[in-house]
């Protein structure tokens, strides 16, 4: 069964448990966008929300990330549907 990307863009803050989406854009200061995209977290990537809230957790690749609330707000992502 192949996954298709929604129109809608949306706070990476907003997925629920077990959705999957598509970053689109990260917002913030450069060094914090560049870390953001030394853990993969970046245009293009696929991520999975393992537990939404704050902290969420995510999976990205084969890792697992934790980011506090304001932190999500800043990534935009395209929700897999």
């Amino acid at each position: 069964m192949s996954q298709t990307v929604s129109n809608a863009i949306l706070p990476l803050e907003l997925l629920g448990s077990g959705e999957s989406a598509i970053v689109e854009v990260v917002h913030g200061d450069p060094s914090w966008v560049g870390r953001m995209a030394e853990l993969g977290v970046r245009h293009g990537c696929r991520l999975q929300m393992l537990q939404p809230g704050s902290p969420c957790l995510l999976q990205v690749g084969g890792c697992r990330l934790c980011l506090r609330g304001e932190e999500s707000m800043r990534i935009f992502v395209r929700p897999l549907v």
